[in-house]
């Protein structure tokens, strides 16, 4: 029996880089798909045999995770995905010239969910309009990452620019890099690495926009500095157990709650409602207040889903005992 890491994850089968730095591309146990369904991801550590005459390793175990990067499947209604394990940052990127706002909470709140260190990285820089505009988005952006997310600007122009960021990758560090197709992550790992390690899209004239090429996930290792995953551009960023996360994505509001009159003030039409008077007020924007209010539905909506599919899987676990202790049998009996 081996032990490895998790080094590469491309089209269901995980490549894994042994002790002794070989490469091995591995599949999973039955026993770890069909017994508990777990299947590595990218940085998980995991034991890998070696079976005589078979053209690939096999992963027996997967050892305990310190963290995990978690979505809900967007394919199944109260299902976790789990896309990446073992790492110390999350390093959210966005284009400054489109910054999507609405998506940049939702990464906030699955990024500082995991637990780790959060950077927001705004790329493109050499896009925006003019120094006021950069200004104005970078505002923007630092009001809504809050005290706790630091916010840097990157363009491949300025060299500062990407030390600032290849400071934040400490040595024996793993850091994930997420945002949607085309803000990009690949050229930013390129920049940092030094040498295009990575295949970028052809970029568009007149508007700079380029083509989505990352398929897989990897960890890359930065020359100088820690190692960082190019993660594909995630569509779906359905929310799981997040409320920890939604807490640290809106901490103004968090502490305002904290002065509402009722304990379990859901901050829409209750007396003394501290939240509603902020946003009345003006001191929260409507728009911030209205994010909150639909990802805490969200977070809602799925619990209750995953209640009613742990009910349900009760419900069929007893008659399926029940069943079995009458004598019964899925099978029809064979005559004669």
């Amino acid at each position: 029996m081996h032990t490895g890491e998790v080094v590469k994850l491309d089209r269901g089968y995980p490549l894994v880089r042994l002790s002794d730095g070989e490469t091995l591309r591995c599949e999973h146990a039955t026993a770890l798909v069909k017994g508990c369904d777990q299947r590595a991801v990218i940085g998980d550590v995991v034991s890998v045999s070696v079976p005589d005459a078979h053209d690939k390793g096999v992963i027996e175990a997967i050892a305990p995770r310190t963290r995990e990067f978690v979505r809900k499947d967007p394919t199944e209604r109260a299902v976790p995905q789990v896309l990446a394990a073992n790492f110390e940052r999350v390093i959210v990127a966005q284009p400054v010239s489109e910054v999507n706002l609405r998506r940049l909470e939702r990464e906030l709140v699955l990024a500082f969910e995991t637990g780790a260190a959060v950077t927001v990285v705004l790329t493109k820089a050499d896009l925006a309009a003019d120094d006021e505009a950069l200004a104005a988005v970078m505002d923007k952006v630092r009001a809504l990452a809050g005290p706790t997310a630091e916010v840097l600007l990157v363009s491949d122009t300025d060299p500062a620019s990407v030390e600032a960021v290849r400071q934040l990758l400490a040595p024996d560090t793993t850091t994930v890099l997420i945002g949607r197709s085309g803000v990009g992550k690949s050229s930013l790992v390129n920049m940092l690495v030094g040498e295009a390690v990575l295949d970028v899209g052809a970029v568009r004239e007149g508007d700079g926009k380029g083509r989505h090429t990352t398929v897989s996930r990897e960890i890359v290792a930065v020359p100088g500095a820690g190692r960082i995953v190019d993660m594909p551009g995630v569509r779906g960023l359905g929310l799981w157990d997040a409320d920890t996360g939604i807490e640290a994505a809106f901490p103004d509001i968090e502490a305002l709650a904290e002065r509402c009159r009722f304990r379990d003030c859901t901050h829409h039409a209750e007396p003394g409602c501290a939240v509603r008077a902020a946003v009345e007020s003006g001191t929260v924007p409507a728009a911030r207040y209205e994010s909150y209010q639909a990802l805490k539905q969200e977070m809602a909506t799925v619990k209750d889903r995953r209640e009613q599919a742990r009910r349900l899987n009760k419900d069929q676990a007893r008659y399926s005992k029940q069943y079995r202790a009458k004598g019964g049998s899925s099978r029809k009996k064979r005559k004669g």
